[in-house]
């Protein structure tokens, strides 16, 4: 899965030897001026992780996470700067920065950050990507199947399931295999841990309440 690294400086110098620096370790990666082509063009298609300077000239770092924020993404971010103070570096790490980055920034340093950040995105792209796909797969049941999933993750048996909904414990059988399928689950455990990803509570009934 191809990974990239965002670097965002509007210091042309900076932003060429970091841009080098991480192309000559093997990455991939998109350089941007300002905070603003940088979210004109960013796509969340693959993992990624962003270098970014605190100060740019027309918006701060916090400016992009807020921005990035409201698209609902969440980046890896590294931040760099050249006037870096304690008070900065803990707000950056409330807003979920990674690293914090004094200029001139050590490549070994930098280097590491990025490793370590794009591993943390794939882990957080194919989290996000199951998520989706569990999404949709739970958009293709029935209500009477959803009703079935609650029940079942709360561990009622097929017998259980019928009698509280009323139905023939065949009809019950027919409708969790239905559900297990749709939802690509093995077994029991799988789908309650769908369940919960998709935070699905287990349905109250007679025999838990």
């Amino acid at each position: 899965m191809e990974k990239l690294v965002f670097v965002v400086d509007d210091d042309e110098s900076v932003r060429t030897s970091v841009a080098r620096l991480l192309r000559s370790a093997g990455h991939d990666v998109r350089a941007f001026s300002s905070a603003e082509r940088f979210l004109e063009e960013y796509s969340h298609t693959s993992p990624a992780c962003l270098v970014l300077d605190m100060r740019l000239s027309t918006a701060s770092g916090f400016d992009v996470i807020d921005a990035l924020a409201r698209r609902d993404v969440t980046l890896p971010v590294i931040f760099i700067t050249g006037y870096g103070s304690i008070p900065m570096t803990v707000r950056a790490m409330k807003a979920g920065a990674q690293e914090f980055l004094t200029k001139p920034v050590d490549s070994d340093e930098l280097l590491r950050a990025v490793e370590e950040g794009l591993a943390r995105a794939e882990t957080d792209f194919e989290m996000q990507r199951e998520l989706r796909e569990s999404t949709q797969r739970y958009a293709t049941l029935t209500q009477r199947e959803r009703e079935v999933l609650g029940l079942a993750i709360g561990g009622l048996m097929n017998k259980q399931i019928a009698i509280e909904l009323g139905i023939q414990e065949v009809t019950a059988k027919v409708h969790k295999q239905k559900v297990m399928e749709k939802m690509g689950a093995r077994n029991l455990i799988d789908l309650a841990k769908l369940a919960q990803r998709l935070k699905i509570a287990s349905t109250k009934n007679r025999y838990t309440s």
